[in-house]
């Protein structure tokens, strides 16, 4: 089984895009950062000008002209962020039609899964870090979970997040998954796993005492692999 999101020493950057939703999240990352840059060297040349070639700035600051751009071109720049963002935000929140419906519920400090069949039945599970004594020389410390949550390649998936104590938030970032689970609400997320592979989370809510002992893995499988572990858990 691939791994994609594997962080690596020293990384600035995002985690392999293992969802659409990450990967358009990238897409405007990228777009703001070049707006940013582009606009960072255009104030620090002007700047340069004033405090170095002492050449006077008010020849950059007076006359209607000169106004009339300054003002216009911050709300160009609005448009050309707000834009890409109202779509990316419609998208994520999108009504498709579902494959798979998962409830996850926040507990001190572990996660329960509720997923169903295809007879309609309600099969719950427990996932619990599991220890460093029994992780062995492959595993990834604070973040293997002794079950892990399935979910099938190329199907849309709809997520319903809870708590049953405090404040906990499931948080994947390889996915683009971030959502709050609040005790005695419904918070619904849609993903949608490209590629087959571990997908690794945590808790992103300080909880409690135990906070970051609550590890989230996911992993993409095939609908055959899906189907089997689902018999599994009858």
């Amino acid at each position: 089984m691939g791994l994609f999101n594997y962080s690596e020493p020293w990384q600035l950057g995002f985690q392999a895009a293992g969802s659409p939703i990450l990967g358009e999240i990238v897409h405007l990352h990228a777009e703001v950062l070049f707006i940013l840059v582009l606009i960072s060297t255009v104030v620090i040349i002007l700047f340069s000008r004033v405090y170095v070639i002492k050449y006077p700035l008010l020849s950059f600051c007076e006359g209607g002209v000169v106004e009339m751009v300054w003002t216009m071109i911050p709300g160009i720049i609005l448009i050309l962020i707000g834009m890409p963002s109202l779509r990316l935000l419609y998208s994520m929140e999108e009504v498709v039609e579902v494959g798979v419906r998962v409830k996850v519920v926040g507990h001190q400090w572990y996660w329960s899964y509720e997923v169903q069949n295809l007879g309609g039945e309600i099969l719950e599970f427990d996932s619990y870090m599991v220890g460093w004594e029994d992780l062995g020389l492959e595993g990834n410390r604070l973040l293997e979970a002794d079950n892990r949550l399935l979910l099938p390649v190329g199907e849309e998936v709809s997520i319903l997040v809870t708590a049953a104590d405090v404040l906990h938030s499931f948080a994947v970032p390889s996915l683009g998954v971030k959502m709050d689970g609040v005790p005695g609400r419904l918070n619904q997320l849609l993903v949608k796993v490209n590629r087959p592979g571990v997908y690794y989370g945590q808790c992103s809510e300080i909880c409690g005492a135990n906070h970051s002992f609550m590890p989230i893995v996911v992993e993409g499988v095939s609908i055959k692999e899906y189907n089997e572990w689902m018999k599994s858990l009858e």
